[in-house]
């Protein structure tokens, strides 16, 4: 699960770049496919804001979440008890909830088995719908010609989504669905591959602050150089046109297959 002394470190900012999207809030609530006052667990739910977006339409929530520094910039809802824990170590009772949802978090799992395993335990015969992504679903984006080792490690943060889905099975006795995610052009939660079509989004380092593959790097590694000379030569390269001579077909699509993925797991 997420490792706290990380998101303690790098979460200050997260909740003023990563809003939640209306097209992810929709497609969480059409795969749980459960009525409103169902009871959901949010795991890894960082600062909640898909928590209470789900919270805002009706549900009831258990947000559990290792981050102190996450928690705390929650907003309080009343239909959200907030819990500290990991997938890993849910506290929460058997059979407590009717569905489960994790939004770019499973990456930050320690233990996949153990943690599928808990979530079975706390969700009976309800849903799992979990958001995360599969760098190698796709040929590399833009990004990782100017943030080559970023980019690498975030293909090798996580299993392919087919070994993924696999486990899932394995552990809970359920059937794992691979539903692609394409990302439109105006996202409202700036994850890694959201500005896609606005490059000049990344020079900002507010926006770098809520995205962890930036911050992560720059906490975890003493020379930075590689990210700091990406930045240059990409404002370098927005600033005389070289960006959008190469990428600039960008701009016209309406929405690109960037490697996200839902996987729903069902009885």
């Amino acid at each position: 699960m997420m490792q706290s002394p990380i998101y303690d470190t790098i979460g200050h900012s997260y909740i003023s770049t990563r809003r939640p999207d209306l097209r992810i809030v929709d497609a969480l609530v059409s795969q749980l496919a459960l009525p409103k006052g169902s009871i959901i667990a949010d795991i890894g739910a960082g600062t909640g804001n898909y928590t209470n977006a789900l919270a805002e339409r009706g549900f009831q929530l258990h947000a559990v979440e290792p981050s102190a520094i996450m928690r705390e910039q929650a907003t309080a809802h009343p239909n959200v008890i907030w819990h500290e824990g990991t997938a890993e170590h849910l506290p929460l009772p058997n059979a407590s909830v009717q569905g489960i949802i994790s939004t770019l978090a499973l990456h930050h799992f320690s233990d996949f088995g153990l943690a599928l395993r808990e979530m079975d335990r706390v969700a009976g015969a309800g849903s799992f719908v979990f958001l995360t992504f599969d760098y190698r679903q796709i040929d590399r984006l833009w990004l990782g010609d100017y943030f080559p080792a970023l980019w690498e490690n975030a293909v090798q943060s996580l299993p392919p989504l087919d070994s993924i889905a696999s486990e899932m099975e394995a552990h809970t006795t359920r059937t794992a669905e691979i539903i692609p995610f394409l990302l439109p052009p105006d996202l409202k939660d700036m994850f890694l591959a959201a500005g896609w079509q606005r490059p000049e989004m990344y020079l900002d380092p507010a926006i770098r602050a809520g995205i962890s593959s930036f911050q992560v790097a720059e906490f975890q590694v003493a020379d930075t150089s590689g990210v700091e000379q990406g930045l240059e030569r990409l404002r370098s390269d927005l600033e005389d046109g070289r960006w959008e001579k190469q990428y600039g077909q960008l701009r016209s699509l309406h929405e690109i297959d960037a490697g996200y993925r839902f996987l729903r797991v069902f009885t």
